[in-house]
């Protein structure tokens, strides 16, 4: 059966998104958004803001428009306005009461628009005694109990780069809500304020942790469970050149299929056997340390052993399966992540690159019938 396809970009071809600029889980929902197929302008402050990333790379900002506005000039606020009065979502990144001193908080953009789903995206939310106090992805998932539970025992915790909470706690969580929103909005007419923190959504996460603490089946602490590092039969081993396997083999037919494979038939009793845990780790630490990790691939390879290389950033593209689905795809010279999920009658693309500061300036005044966007030098100006 063939599936038509719609017009337009994605599934949210059509709705049209202001994201004022920011670093971390703001761009990387607006991307998000603007991936899915969403009309998303970004507002750039004169002089920019970033982590030392050139514009032409911050794949963050790919599928996006940019325009320029200075908030703390006297006609700034007014220009977000009229953008905001066009809008169907507001993404902002600011510390609570920041939006509402520069005159572009919920109440001033839903007295022009009330249809508006306005986002918020922080790291300790909106209320509570450590609303207004700095912080990074770090500090909030340490606060939650996720940070505590990531590593090995007798040791500092393992840092998961920000992707646990600045992307999963946080961005993932704050598209959820404003997409929800509008479903409510388009329903009812009325938008809303969105309060997306990273505590509580990384927190959330942790939903199916808390449920096995609560009975029992989870040790509240480090590598002493079976999906923590805990399990020998579900974790990572270091190969003869110094690379990994990991190791996920958590059903009995899994498990089978690994022993079969590495050649430690006489453990199979020990999958059940607690006691047996630290001699079964150390056998099949020596068994993988005896061939390299691609030779090892291809000792799995076609297996239902859930056993996989670990490749690095770069290799990622590179294998097989990724390449096949092309799960990663090149533009502008940069390989990155395509767009996801997949649809089958809305599919996404990534469209254009990194939006550079204030270069579609000209193209949102026109399109969102904004004309004063053009009017301020300061808006067709590139990074400096």
């Amino acid at each position: 059966m063939t599936t038509a396809t719609t017009p337009g970009h994605g599934p949210l071809s059509g709705v049209r998104v202001l994201e004022l600029a920011g670093i971390g889980p703001g761009p990387f929902a607006g991307m998000l958004l603007a991936d899915l197929g969403a009309d998303v302008v970004r507002v750039d402050r004169p002089g920019g803001i970033g982590l030392s990333i050139p514009p032409d790379h911050d794949i963050t900002n790919r599928n996006k428009r940019s325009v320029i506005v200075d908030l703390k000039a006297a006609d700034g606020p007014a220009r977000v306005l009229d953008l905001a009065a066009r809008a169907d979502i507001l993404v902002e990144g600011f510390r609570p009461g920041v939006a509402e001193r520069l005159g572009v908080g919920p109440e001033d953009c839903h007295a022009r628009n009330p249809a508006l789903v306005y986002g918020r995206m922080t790291g300790w939310g909106q209320e509570g005694p450590l609303a207004h106090r700095a912080g990074h992805d770090i500090a909030y998932i340490a606060l939650t109990g996720t940070l505590g539970m990531i590593g090995e025992p007798g040791r500092p915790p393992g840092v998961p780069a920000n992707l646990l909470g600045d992307y999963a706690g946080g961005a993932l969580y704050l598209v959820v809500g404003v997409l929800a929103a509008l479903h409510h909005a388009r329903a009812c007419g009325t938008g809303q304020v969105v309060d997306a923190a990273i505590v509580d959504g990384t927190s959330h996460l942790t939903a199916m942790i808390h449920a096995m603490v609560a009975a029992g089946g989870w040790q509240d602490r480090r590598a002493a469970n079976l999906l923590d590092g805990g399990c020998p039969y579900y974790g990572t081993y270091e190969t003869s050149d110094g690379r990994y396997m990991a190791v996920g083999s958590l059903e009995p037919q899994f498990y089978d299929a690994f022993l079969d494979l590495i050649g430690l038939p006489d453990f199979a009793d020990a999958r059940r056997d607690w006691t047996r845990w630290g001699e079964l780790r150390e056998a099949v630490a020596g068994r993988f340390k005896s061939r390299t990790r691609d030779e090892w691939t291809a000792v799995f390879e076609g297996s239902d052993a859930c056993v996989a290389p670990v490749l690095s950033l770069r290799e990622a593209p590179h294998h097989p399966h990724l390449a096949a689905r092309g799960t990663f795809t090149d533009h502008g010279g940069i390989t990155q992540p395509a767009p996801a999920p997949r649809f089958s009658a809305t599919p996404t693309s990534v469209r254009k690159g990194p939006a550079r500061p204030g270069a579609d300036s000209a193209e949102v005044a026109r399109d969102w019938d904004v004309p004063d966007l053009e009017k301020d030098p300061n808006s067709l100006k590139g990074p400096e």
